[in-house]
């Protein structure tokens, strides 16, 4: 894949994203055994395709009948919305589409986390839930079961990236509330976690 096909356009309003790799990367229990936390990410960018897989397998859909997701949440509430901060903007991921739509034109990744480095990683994602949607789930019990399903996405990630070779670390250290103005949201949503995703520093020594 040359350098051309991995950008998109700045701030481009949707970008369609192309079929996930379904077939790729390494088997499951190799993927376990890899499964681990880093911190030292390169700035390079991550080709689309890569980060196609990557968002499908945190939570697409893979059974289009029901749109059910790769990862489960209470009641299939579906309460979590996957923001993904990029150099080339904060997009919303749609999973019913596969695609990713311009929330802010603006690179918002430094805001993502309270650490140095995720100003320059290639992908910063912000798990929100949307407590509006969990009418089925007692209130008192809606932020435990969101953080739940966020594991359950979260871990997703962590699994693909080793599949595939990519470093990633979930993040707790972040400005919630000022994170949260600049995003707009509205009183029943939560900033969960983030997670820096990008390729290993060593991958590019």
């Amino acid at each position: 894949m040359n350098e051309s096909e991995s950008l998109w356009p700045r701030f481009a309003e949707k970008v369609l994203l192309p079929e996930p790799d379904t077939l790729g990367g390494l088997p499951l229990m190799q993927a376990l055994q890899l499964r681990r936390t880093i911190r030292e990410i390169s700035a390079e960018d991550m080709p689309l395709s890569m980060i196609s897989t990557l968002l499908w397998a945190a939570c697409g859909v893979n059974r289009q009948g029901d749109q059910r997701r790769t990862a489960p949440t209470a009641r299939n509430q579906q309460e979590i919305d996957l923001y993904v901060a990029t150099a080339r903007g904060l997009y919303l991921y749609e999973p019913q589409g596969h695609t990713l739509r311009l929330q802010l034109a603006a690179d918002l990744r430094a805001q993502t986390g309270l650490q140095d480095f995720v100003a320059d990683v290639p992908l910063n994602l912000i798990y929100v839930a949307d407590l509006a949607r969990m009418s089925e789930v007692q209130s008192e019990n809606r932020e435990f079961y969101a953080a739940v399903d966020t594991g359950f996405i979260s871990e997703n990630v962590y699994l693909c990236c080793a599949a595939f070779g990519l470093a990633t670390v979930v993040r707790g250290w972040i400005d919630r509330d000022a994170l949260a103005q600049t995003l707009g949201l509205h009183r029943d949503q939560r900033i969960i976690v983030a997670q820096s995703v990008g390729w290993p520093q060593q991958h590019c020594a």
